[in-house]
């Protein structure tokens, strides 16, 4: 799917199975409103990134394969386009649609704030001081978009805005891995063990 720009109320068209266990979560709930009036609020997020997310994820996965010289496996040719969101201002915006959304409306959350997965590689290596020469291409994931983009309207009408610059918050969020091997170790090698 090459998506430009996606309003909350666009049709839902998952690509995976993945993605549609997320569509049908959305319209399950608000199946809900419209059925019961259950207070339903529903926000659509980038791609967060920040402290304590799971190591298999973009962000600590290469983070934390450059810091052991491991292979950063980058999926098909690198191009893939993502919006990237700082855990905390993600929070914000959630906290606000909390207070101050409509029952049975959707909001997206993003940042505008798109990248190729390969310049988040360049940027993580570059934190880290290490070489371009452990990135290792691999084939794509079947069913992988091309290219995600939220409008941010709704949510910018409620009073939200990205507070954080991506780059000083990659930044913070690869040093943050950097230092807390303890939290990140066991689950990498529970992971391992679970192969």
């Amino acid at each position: 799917m090459n998506v430009s720009y996606k309003y909350e109320r666009d049709a839902l068209d998952p690509s995976s199975p993945y993605a549609a266990s997320k569509a049908g979560a959305d319209v399950l709930a608000l199946s809900y409103f419209k059925t019961y009036g259950l207070p339903i609020l529903i926000t659509r997020s980038s791609n967060n990134f920040g402290p304590y997310q799971y190591p298999e994820k973009l962000i600590p996965l290469f983070t934390l394969n450059a810091l052991e010289g491991k292979p950063l496996p980058v999926y098909g040719d690198g191009r893939n386009v993502r919006d990237w969101i700082y855990v905390q201002d993600n929070c914000a915006a959630i906290d606000l649609v909390a207070q101050k959304g409509a029952s049975g409306e959707i909001y997206n959350i993003a940042t505008q704030n798109e990248r190729e997965n390969l310049e988040v590689v360049h940027l993580i290596l570059k934190s880290l001081r290490r070489s371009k020469e452990l990135i290792q291409f691999v084939q794509d994931r079947p069913g992988h978009d091309r290219r995600y983009s939220l409008d941010t309207v709704k949510v910018e009408e409620l009073g939200w805005y990205s507070s954080t610059q991506f780059e000083d918050a990659l930044r913070e969020t690869v040093h943050w891995y950097q230092k807390n091997e303890w939290w990140w170790k066991p689950l990498r090698e529970a992971r391992q063990e679970a192969k």
